[in-house]
């Protein structure tokens, strides 16, 4: 199903302008169309970015590792965590500009300012679906509707110009890899650097 979501995006995105300006990385960079209004406006996107952050934050605390979906939460803690470093690693290391600055879509390492690749945003709601869709999926596969999360976010940084096609689908790659590695890790680890309290939960400490 990640492959679908994926796969949809890159769709959607190629979709939106003529394909023969395209280029960049996998050679579908191309500007959309700007559209800042409706379900696209970036304050949509930043209370889902929050949103999502609040809701894996709170549930981790909130149901300890007391049972399978606080150990769910405290995965997808980790995956949120480690992919968020790598992401800003590799924001540095590429210093690409976004669609917003420039048309050139192969203008990568102009300065440190410059960190359009890969999406964080779309790393991180990436990587904190990621645990729920692999442990609960199978069994419930309503679950999967979380997949709409990461792809509505990528086809919304695109439509603001703050983000190319390559790095959204980069960053729906490195949030689903690290939210596979979360999900078989043997134990949460940034759990296991906390207090033993924290494994309670709020839920069942009162």
């Amino acid at each position: 199903m990640r492959r679908v979501a994926i796969f949809m995006v890159c769709c959607l995105a190629v979709l939106g302008s003529p394909c023969a300006h395209a280029g960049g990385l996998l050679g579908i960079d191309h500007r959309l169309h700007y559209d800042d209004h409706g379900i696209w406006k970036r304050s949509t996107q930043i209370d889902l970015e929050y949103g999502t952050a609040l809701t894996v934050a709170g549930g981790a605390l909130l149901l300890g590792d007391h049972n399978q979906l606080g150990d769910t939460f405290w995965r997808s803690v980790d995956a949120v965590a480690f992919s968020s470093v790598a992401s800003a690693a590799l924001k540095v290391s590429f210093q690409r500009e976004r669609p917003r600055d420039t048309s050139n879509p192969n203008r990568f390492f102009q300065g440190i300012h410059n960190n359009s690749f890969p999406s964080g945003e779309v790393t991180m709601i990436s990587a904190a679906v990621t645990p729920f869709v692999a442990t609960y999926g199978r069994e419930h596969p309503a679950v999967y509707a979380l997949e709409l999360l990461p792809v509505y976010d990528a086809i919304a940084r695109m439509k603001v110009r703050g983000h190319w096609q390559s790095d959204v689908l980069a960053g729906a790659a490195l949030g689903t890899g690290f939210g596979l590695w979360a999900t078989h890790t043997h134990s949460p680890v940034i759990l296991g650097w906390l207090p033993g309290g924290f494994q309670i939960g709020l839920a069942y400490r009162f």
